[in-house]
């Protein structure tokens, strides 16, 4: 998040940022940014991937490449702004464990412990190019091994694992129960939503219905759109950004009006504190106020080729189901849903199960088997 925020404040004419974020290290890539501190559109995609396979492009020798200028400032700008936000002084009360898995979130809340006197307890916080302590992924699998543990132990009110480049988080409470990485964009909404902070949830065909009856509580509306940063960049700008409550995902990445275009997982973590100080409840008392919802994922290995057809064999095996082929197949019924998808960042296919009030099991093993034999 600290570039988007220095590329708006510097006026510059875009970012990159290095990194693999929720992935191992050998997928280390780009990420490239707008003006505006936006993620690139659909059609902006496409056009720099033309521009790059036609080489498009003006070569130049070593010492013509531009001018290298270090923003020392960056953080503290960043930290600024959050500063503006949230009310930091009445969140030191929190006594808050990290996992900032060698990522750059350890330079951030370092800095946020030392400007603005934060009880945050860090842990695998020094920076590292390849060996992280344990995968950078903000799955509830990975907070229950690498984050509840050490939660109670320490006697932390709530415990936060990052990714690699802050722009996911998820939660443990002050139990040592790992949260599903579902919860954070349903906590954030619901605080956006009780403060009117616009009507509009923006999420994908992935996240849990679990927003539906969190907006109607609200006179809320949710607009479930494909998987992708690009997709909801490309929703954000049909929209005001005052009628947008949220918009994120089920990966624990949130985007909210006040930081617009940022997926920002520690003004995430800042927002769940916040709710927590200003309703008064720990943090599973928050989360127990929502019906309980079940949610399993899985992944494949699948040749693409094969993909219209397993669609198609989907449809045919659960007939009575709602289907919904705009980002690979959604079958909804009325208390479960199952999102079979190409992965965008892995050779896989995707395969995530939900029920209200009981386990999808069942419904989970036989997508999963009937995936498998197309992988075969």
């Amino acid at each position: 998040p600290v570039i988007q925020h220095a590329i708006r404040r510097m006026d510059a004419a875009g970012g990159v940022s290095i990194g693999a974020s929720h992935n191992p290290a050998e997928w280390n890539a780009l990420k490239f940014f707008t003006r505006e501190g936006r993620y690139l559109s659909s059609a902006q995609s496409e056009e720099l991937l033309d521009i790059y396979h036609l080489r498009k492009f003006r070569f130049a020798g070593h010492d013509g490449t531009g001018r290298r200028k270090e923003e020392a400032g960056a953080i503290e700008a960043y930290l600024d702004a959050l500063a503006a936000e949230f009310p930091l002084e009445k969140l030191r009360r929190f006594r808050v464990l990290v996992d900032c898995t060698n990522g750059t979130s350890g330079l951030i809340l370092r800095r946020m412990i030392e400007r603005f006197g934060l009880q945050l307890i860090l842990i695998n916080e020094a920076l590292e190019g390849r060996a992280f302590v344990h995968e950078p992924s903000t799955t509830k699998k990975m907070a229950e091994l690498q984050l509840a543990p050490l939660v109670k132990t320490v006697g932390a009110d709530a415990g936060f694992l990052f990714d690699i480049d802050s722009d996911r988080v998820t939660f443990a409470t002050e139990h040592g129960e790992a949260a599903s990485e579902e919860l954070v964009q349903v906590v954030i909404a619901d605080e956006m939503l009780e403060r009117g902070c616009g009507r509009m949830v923006l999420t994908n065909l992935s996240s849990t219905a679990l927003l539906e009856e969190v907006a109607a509580r609200h006179g809320g509306q949710v607009v479930r759109l494909p998987v992708g940063r690009q997709a909801v960049t490309d929703a954000l700008a049909g929209y005001p950004m005052e009628q947008v409550a949220v918009a994120g995902e089920g990966t624990g990445a949130v985007m909210m009006p006040q930081f617009p275009y940022v997926y920002d997982g520690i003004a995430a973590m800042l927002r769940m504190l916040e709710r927590m100080e200003r309703r008064g409840q720990a943090l599973s008392e928050l989360i127990a106020d929502y019906p309980a919802y079940s949610i399993l994922k899985g992944k494949i290995p699948v040749r693409t080729r094969f993909v219209p057809e397993l669609f198609d064999e989907l449809e045919q095996r659960w007939p009575e189901a709602r289907a919904n082929r705009r980002d690979g197949l959604r079958l909804d019924w009325e208390d479960r849903w199952v999102h079979v998808r190409v992965s965008q960042t892995e050779p896989v296919i995707r395969v995530i199960c939900e029920q209200r009030g009981g386990t999808p099991r069942r419904l989970f093993d036989a997508v999963m088997d009937l995936v498998r034999s197309y992988s075969e």
